[in-house]
C-alpha cells in the first residue's frame, strides 16, 4: 500500500488499515490483558500511580525534550498544523508528555513522585515484526530523587515484571553516559576518533558527528558499527560523581540479585538521558532486539520549563513483549444456556442477567435452533456447564444442568439455578 496522500473520493473500498497500523482481534486480546494486568499489579506493589496524558502535544515539547537532532524528531514524528495554525505532533514516546503534566499540574510539590502509564505511540518507521507505526508502550517515571537506589529499584521492578510475565532469555545491558560536566570531554575525544573514520560512516552519521556524536554509536548501519568498534568509551571519561553513581547502581543490582552486562557503547536514542542508561535485549526477535529501555534524565524538567527535579524512567514495547510471552487463552463461558421456544427465552432473560451479575460468564444462541444444534454450539463454546430449558422444563419450573466435561446431568428449580451453577463452578472438575 502506498503512503502517498489521497483525497476522500479516491478511497478504495473495502478500506484497509493504514500501513503500519494493526488491529488487535479478540483471540489476541487475552494476552494484552494479561500483560496489562501484571504491569498494573507490579506497579501498585512498588507504589506507582497511573497517569494518562493526551495522544498529541505541541510539537515543541518533543523537539526540546527528545532533541531536535534525533531521528525521531527529524524523520519519524507525525506532525500537523491545526486550524489555529499551531504545530502539533502525535506522541512518539511517553516521557515528555508525562513531564509536561508533572510540571503543569505542580506534582513537584511531592518529595518523590512515581508515575506509570500505558498507551499508543506513533512513529513513521518501516513496519516489521515488533515495530509498527502505531505501537504501544507501558512505562514508569520516578521524579524527585537523584539517588542511585532509585535507579536500582526501578530496574528491579522491571526484572519482577518479566519474571511474572514468564518472559525469559532477556539480557539487561547497563551503561553510564555521564553528565554535562564530563560528557564534553568525551564528546571531543569521540569526534576526533570519528573524523579519522569519516569515509566509513553513513551519510547520516557524517552529518551528526559534531551536533550529536553519541548518536553515531547508536547507528544500526553495519558499516558504522564496524567503523566505531574501537571508539573510546564514555565510562573512561566519567567525572568522580558519575563514576560513584554508576558504581552504586552496579553494587545495588548485585545486592538485589539482578544480573546485568555492561555495554559501554549503549547510549540510548533520546537526548535527555544522562548517567544511568539501560536496555533489556533479546536474541529472539531479530533486528528488533530491544524489548524495554530507559535511563536517568536529571535535567529534563528544567529543560521543559519546570523546577529542577532529577528523574529516571523506562518504557517497554508492548508488541515486542507480547511476542516473547506464552499464549494466553481467553476464558471460556462458565455456562451456556439452551432455550427452546419464545416462552423459555422470556422466562430465562432475568435469570441470565442475575447469573451475570453474580459473576458467571454466560453465553447463549440468538437465532434459535433445536436442541441438537444448540448443544453443538454449547460444546463449541467450551462452556463447562449447560442449562437446558424447553417447554416441559418450563411447565415444571425447572432446568436441566449438564456437565459438559463429565456428561452428568441433573434437574434444578429455576429460582435456584444461579446458586446451583455457582456451587458447581466452585466444585472440582470431574472428567468423564
Amino acid at each position: 500500500m502506498s503512503d502517498s496522500a489521497s483525497s476522500p473520493s479516491q478511497t478504495q473500498f473495502p478500506v484497509q488499515a493504514v500501513r503500519g497500523l494493526k488491529d488487535v482481534l479478540p483471540d489476541e486480546s487475552a494476552k494484552w490483558q494479561r500483560l496489562e494486568a501484571v504491569c498494573r499489579d507490579v506497579f501498585g506493589r512498588y507504589g506507582f500511580g497511573e497517569i494518562r496524558t493526551p495522544i498529541f502535544e505541541v510539537t515543541g515539547l518533543f523537539a526540546r525534550g527528545i532533541g531536535e537532532a534525533t531521528d525521531i524528531v527529524e524523520k519519524e514524528m507525525y506532525t500537523f498544523v491545526d486550524r489555529n495554525g499551531q504545530s502539533l505532533s502525535l506522541r512518539p514516546e511517553g516521557t515528555a508528555g508525562v513531564i509536561r503534566a508533572y510540571i503543569q499540574n505542580q506534582l513537584q510539590r511531592e518529595a518523590l513522585t512515581r508515575l506509570c502509564y500505558a498507551g499508543p505511540m506513533f512513529r513513521h518507521e518501516r513496519p516489521q515484526a515488533g515495530r509498527q507505526r502505531q505501537f504501544h508502550q507501558i512505562g514508569a517515571e520516578v521524579l524527585g530523587s537523584a539517588s542511585p537506589s532509585v535507579d536500582v529499584e526501578l530496574i528491579t521492578l522491571m526484572a519482577d515484571l518479566f519474571r511474572e510475565l514468564e518472559v525469559t532469555g532477556l539480557t539487561l545491558e547497563l551503561n553510564s553516559i555521564g553528565c554535562p560536566d564530563c560528557r564534553p570531554a568525551y564528546g571531543e575525544a569521540l569526534v576526533a576518533f570519528l573524523d579519522g573514520v569519516l569515509d566509513a560512516l553513513c551519510e547520516n552519521c557524517q552529518r551528526r558527528r559534531h551536533g550529536n556524536p553519541l548518536r553515531v554509536l547508536d547507528c544500526k548501519v553495519p558499516a558504522c558499527g564496524e567503523a566505531t568498534r574501537l571508539a573510546p568509551v564514555i565510562t573512561g571519561c566519567l567525572c568522580a560523581a558519575c563514576a560513584d553513581h554508576y558504581r552504586a547502581v552496579k553494587d545495588g543490582l548485585a545486592a538485589a540479585g539482578v544480573a546485568y552486562r555492561e555495554n559501554p557503547r549503549m547510549v540510548r536514542g533520546l537526548d535527555y538521558y544522562g548517567r544511568t542508561a539501560f536496555e533489556w535485549t533479546t536474541t529472539a526477535l531479530g533486528a528488533q532486539n530491544t524489548v524495554a529501555a530507559g535511563g536517568r534524565y536529571d535535567r529534563l524538567t528544567e529543560q521543559l520549563g519546570g523546577q529542577p527535579r532529577p528523574g529516571i524512567g523506562f518504557a517497554l514495547g508492548v508488541e515486542r513483549v507480547l511476542l516473547l510471552m506464552r499464549d494466553v487463552v481467553a476464558p471460556a463461558p462458565d455456562l451456556f444456556v439452551v432455550m427452546l421456544g419464545d416462552a423459555a427465552e422470556a422466562r430465562m432473560l432475568p435469570i441470565l442477567r442475575a447469573a451475570r451479575q453474580a459473576g458467571v460468564r454466560v453465553d447463549r444462541a440468538f437465532d434459535g435452533g433445536g436442541l441438537k444444534a444448540q448443544l453443538k454450539r454449547a460444546n463449541k463454546s467450551g462452556a463447562r456447564w449447560c442449562a437446558i430449558v424447553g417447554e416441559e422444563e418450563l411447565a415444571r419450573g425447572v432446568c436441566q444442568i449438564k456437565d459438559m466435561a463429565g456428561h452428568s446431568q441433573r434437574e434444578v428449580a429455576l429460582e435456584h439455578m444461579v446458586d446451583a451453577v455457582r456451587a458447581a463452578l466452585s466444585a472440582p472438575r470431574t472428567e468423564g
